[in-house]
């Protein structure tokens, strides 16, 4: 027997999970991710992302081509019922497009979609 709260828990982690990718790399433009090991390169050469824009990083390639809005940015990239507000999630979106954009300005991977969100297209 569970409780409510602990059941919806259990079930959103086994969620995440399901959803992860496996061991690896994942390609897309000049970068490489390799979820093993959790590094992140471009054209080569390793790239210093942080922990959380790694754990950002992943969720957007787990649902590759999905408009993502900042509530399900954070569920996935910090935990279900972690506040974060709208701001923090944008800055780190920044800071990743700067590592990964071949031109930040103008985005080819991360992409906003005004008023909704984002998405990955890499």
């Amino acid at each position: 027997p569970f409780s409510p709260r602990e059941l919806r828990a259990r079930i959103h982690a086994a969620l995440r999970r399901a959803g992860e990718p496996g061991g690896g790399t994942y390609r897309f433009g000049g970068c490489e991710v390799d979820f093993d090991r959790g590094e992140v390169r471009r054209d080569g050469a390793p790239l210093e992302v942080s922990a959380q824009e790694f754990r950002l990083l992943t969720a957007f390639i787990r649902r590759r081509g999905h408009l993502l809005s900042r509530d399900q940015i954070i569920d996935a990239a910090w935990g279900h019922g972690t506040f974060v507000t709208d701001r923090v999630v944008d800055t780190h979106v920044l800071n990743l497009r700067k590592k990964i954009e071949p031109v930040p300005a103008r985005p080819r991977f991360i992409r906003s979609v005004r008023g909704l969100g984002y998405r990955f297209d890499g």
